[in-house]
């Protein structure tokens, strides 16, 4: 990371030392005290800067109609049926932040677990997008768990299981939350992934690992609930409720492709099919979790 002091901001940023020190003191700017001194990353103030730049909308700079992040299925559907316009790319929830912190992106879906797991989403937003405009909407509450294949054959009922009777298991690529979450739960038990056993390949999406599941190229892995039925898996519930947020600019909030989803998300159509999703709890869906 490169790091800048106090002065080389001043300096980059055409303002004074004094300055510096005050907007850190009100947290207006991206810093960081773990050396007992102000430190600053270029990266994070060169997007911090961006973040405050207004551009008329349509000009060049203003992010493309894609939603990138977390495959969500129930999302995934109310883009298409809300007419939001919103193409999809879903390449994991750092994925999807990376795309919106670069400007290929207008929406982002993460599921990211921070810490004991307790919280979700907002530490990482705020430490990957330190823009003054940053906002997080509640989308839903997911349960996660095993994917097993149908009839569980293997009787697995918990994460130990997948230590102590060894079934072939498929993880989720790097920086999808789904791995981030699965990396934490080894940590915490005191095991060492070194002792699984892994298929042949990643699961890039739930509905791969759903695939290679029912193809017989793996025996479980870590997914949600509502990959049942539409994929023809079981799930093996393991008490984790994880929470899947949205993330933008405030002023896209505002625009006519989110304003067109969090409508269609109010409506009865959408709850009907929201009921038929397990796993999902959508009573929080709409409320801004981060803002600025």
């Amino acid at each position: 990371m490169d790091l800048m002091t106090t002065a080389e901001v001043a300096a980059y940023l055409r303002i004074k030392e004094r300055t510096v020190y005050d907007m850190a003191g009100k947290r207006q700017i991206p810093c960081t005290r773990a050396t007992g001194k102000l430190l600053f990353s270029r990266r994070q103030i060169d997007r911090w800067v961006e973040g405050l730049t207004e551009l008329p909308a349509g000009q060049p700079g203003s992010p493309p109609p894609i939603y990138a992040g977390s495959s969500d299925p129930l999302l995934e559907w109310a883009l298409r049926e809300s007419g939001s316009g919103l193409a999809t790319l879903t390449g994991g929830s750092r994925d999807g932040l990376t795309r919106l912190g670069n400007g290929e992106a207008v929406v982002a879906g993460v599921h990211i677990r921070e810490g004991d797991g307790a919280a979700y989403n907002t530490a990482t937003v705020r430490r990957e997008l330190p823009w003054p405009d940053v906002v997080v909407i509640r989308w839903a509450e997911r349960q996660q768990g095993l994917l097993v294949a149908p009839g569980n054959p293997l009787g697995l009922r918990s994460l130990e299981d997948i230590f102590g009777k060894r079934p072939r298991l498929a993880l989720r690529p790097e920086g999808a939350g789904s791995r981030i979450l699965f990396d934490s739960l080894v940590r915490e038990s005191g095991r060492d992934e070194g002792e699984l056993v892994g298929s042949a390949r990643e699961a890039l999406t739930e509905g791969d690992l759903a695939a290679m599941i029912t193809d017989g190229e793996a025996d479980c892995g870590l997914g949600v609930a509502a990959a049942v039925p539409r994929h023809g898996v079981d799930f093996v519930p393991l008490g984790i409720a994880e929470q899947f947020d949205l993330v933008m600019r405030r002023r896209d909030f505002f625009e006519p492709p989110l304003q067109k989803l969090m409508w269609f998300a109010r409506t009865e159509a959408f709850r009907r099919r929201a009921e038929g999703h397990p796993g999902y709890d959508t009573g929080r869906l709409g409320e801004v979790v981060l803002n600025g």
